[in-house]
């Protein structure tokens, strides 16, 4: 790619709703040899013409579905960034020049030819880190697929599989909240322990001191005593 932020929608859509030849060459194309590819059910790892296996899952991806609906979306670069810092965010991509990796969110409509009247409607984020070659092209060397446990079981054909995680989480919403109350006099002792600790070594150092005030260290034949002070 000679520019990853208008060249990446192109070559999404030519993985993904494309003939054979088309992705097959798109693949050649725009991925390094030695690519890796990162989903809920399948991953390469990263070796040798790795990027084969890459072809495979895209050309089963594509006779599974033969009609994916996909729309590209927009998305922000995530962690702490300086503030001097601006990623540049085109036509539904985000892309961390410093590190060279580009991220996509993707609205894709997945439907099986084999499995009547599926359709499974989840949004992803493509993490997608490229390699720059001598010849100044971005090159694909990693794709990582990332959806969120709801989105992820829309795959299967579980007609309520997306209520049932849904409701999974909001039962775990409320055990935290539930626990929270429970061992709040743990949240207490980790707020005040510190300065209950911290007042009960002050009382000692004023113990300390007015003991020293009390008595004196003198020196009585070579050896170290202590007497009791005498007003001046």
């Amino acid at each position: 790619m000679d520019d990853p932020i208008n060249d990446i929608e192109p070559v999404i859509r030519a993985l993904t709703q494309s003939p054979p030849s088309v992705q097959r060459t798109a693949l050649h194309k725009y991925f390094t040899s030695d690519a890796e590819f990162i989903h809920p059910f399948c991953r390469t790892g990263s070796f040798d013409n790795s990027r084969f296996l890459i072809q495979a899952i895209y050309r089963w991806y594509k006779i599974m579905s033969p009609n994916i609906e996909l729309d590209v979306k927009s998305i922000g670069v995530p962690g702490v960034l300086p503030p001097s810092y601006q990623p540049i965010l085109i036509r539904g991509s985000a892309y961390d020049q410093q590190n060279l990796i580009l991220y996509v969110t993707i609205f894709q409509v997945f439907s099986i030819f084999f499995v009547p009247f599926f359709k499974a409607p989840v949004e992803l984020t493509t993490v997608l880190k490229l390699k720059k070659a001598s010849n100044n092209k971005y090159y694909i060397a990693s794709q990582n697929d990332l959806y969120q446990t709801d989105q992820f079981f829309k795959f299967f054909s579980w007609p309520f599989g997306s209520i049932f995680v849904t409701t999974f989480q909001l039962l775990s919403t409320l055990v935290c909240v539930v626990a929270a109350v429970a061992f709040w006099p743990i949240s207490w002792w980790e707020e005040h322990g510190t300065e209950v600790r911290n007042e009960a070594h002050q009382d000692v150092a004023r113990v300390e001191a007015r003991l020293r005030d009390t008595f004196v260290d003198t020196k009585r034949n070579g050896e170290l005593v202590t007497a009791p002070a005498t007003s001046q």
